[in-house]
């Protein structure tokens, strides 16, 4: 049935394609060896163009079949270092963990071609955001690491400061900066306005408990029921954890927007501000759940089960519109690929 339809289906074509495609130079590789000597396959592979080919447009499963085969070819000189500089200009993730295995970019052979590979870095990569990142705020992250990653490995060879060409790296993404930031504060005000509110209802919940108050002893009527002890705990929780969100998209909007901090401070503050506000907005739904079930469940015994379920969907639906972006930001920040090299 799913095949029926035009899109899925073309979208199966073209995995089988791929797939096949792979299988195909696997075999080729393969019968090769059976055939040529070593030195004859890798001077093929050099100067027919199928490995310069793959590099240029980022098809990281060829290149890392032709490593697998012959892992020779990541020692040649006269091809390394055009891979590495051509991955550098057009930041192919996926071909940078392949071709630096052991964290570092240039062997001791070609370390004189530092300069050279901080220009690649400083150089705006060509094209538009890649698919794999969300927006400018993401997409200035991911060319601070790019700077960092090759920095930390070639920045000690450099005689003076200015070869880490920091400056230059800076003001040929000015305008990528303006975005980062507009985006950061828009989100982060949007944000604060909803941990805002709900400070508001929980701080009022807390002093208008479900079922009032003993009038002789002060004591809440309902204090013996377990449920109102979890509107107790739940409210107090979400009142905690939307001042604590609202605290992290305060920072983020007093912050000064520098282009350092888009590398590690705002992504954190920012998911720690999503991380509290989606607790508080889950702990308030459990508050009003709790107090709908005291206030009701007298006369309706059952009440509890469609309060639940009525109470995930909003959770449900923030954790479907949110969590792309929240997991992304957190693997980018915490976890960025650019530090996982890649096993041929």
């Amino acid at each position: 049935m799913f095949h029926a339809v035009p899109v899925i289906k073309r979208i199966g074509e073209l995995k089988l394609r791929h797939k096949y495609s792979l299988e195909f130079v696997n075999l080729a590789l393969v019968d090769m060896k059976t055939h040529m000597e070593t030195p004859e396959i890798l001077e093929l592979l050099l100067t027919s163009g199928v490995v310069e080919s793959a590099i240029v447009y980022g098809t990281s499963e060829i290149v890392k079949l032709c490593l697998k085969h012959y892992p020779e070819l990541i020692w040649e000189n006269d091809m390394l270092c055009p891979m590495i500089l051509v991955v550098l200009k057009r930041r192919h993730v996926e071909l940078f963990r392949l071709l630096n295995p052991y964290k570092t970019i240039a062997p001791d052979d070609f370390l004189r071609n530092a300069n050279l590979l901080m220009e690649a870095i400083v150089e705006s990569p060509p094209g538009c955001v890649p698919a794999d990142v969300s927006g400018a705020a993401f997409f200035m992250q991911r060319e601070l690491q790019w700077y960092k990653v090759v920095k930390d490995s070639v920045g000690h060879h450099l005689i003076n400061r200015e070869g880490l060409r920091w400056e230059p790296f800076v003001e040929q993404r000015q305008d990528l900066l303006k975005e980062a930031g507009q985006w950061m504060k828009d989100t982060a005000s949007s944000c604060s306005l909803i941990a805002t509110l709900i400070i508001t209802v929980t701080f009022a919940a807390a002093f208008t408990i479900p079922g009032g108050n003993d009038n002789n002893t002060g004591i809440p009527i309902f204090l013996k029921k377990p449920s109102f002890m979890v509107f107790t705990a739940a409210n107090a929780l979400a009142l905690f954890s939307s001042i604590a969100a609202t605290l992290m998209f305060l920072a983020i909007l007093t912050s000064r927007y520098a282009a350092e901090d888009f590398l590690h401070s705002l992504p954190r503050k920012m998911v720690l501000g999503l991380t509290f506000l989606f607790f508080s907005l889950a702990f308030m739904l459990v508050a009003f759940g709790s107090a709908l079930t005291i206030v009701l469940s007298e006369k309706l015994k059952w009440i509890h089960i469609p309060i639940t379920l009525l109470a995930a969907f909003p959770i449900l639906l923030f954790t479907i519109l949110q969590l792309p972006l929240y997991v992304e930001m957190v693997g980018s920040t915490y976890w960025p690929r650019l530090y996982r090299p890649l096993k041929i």
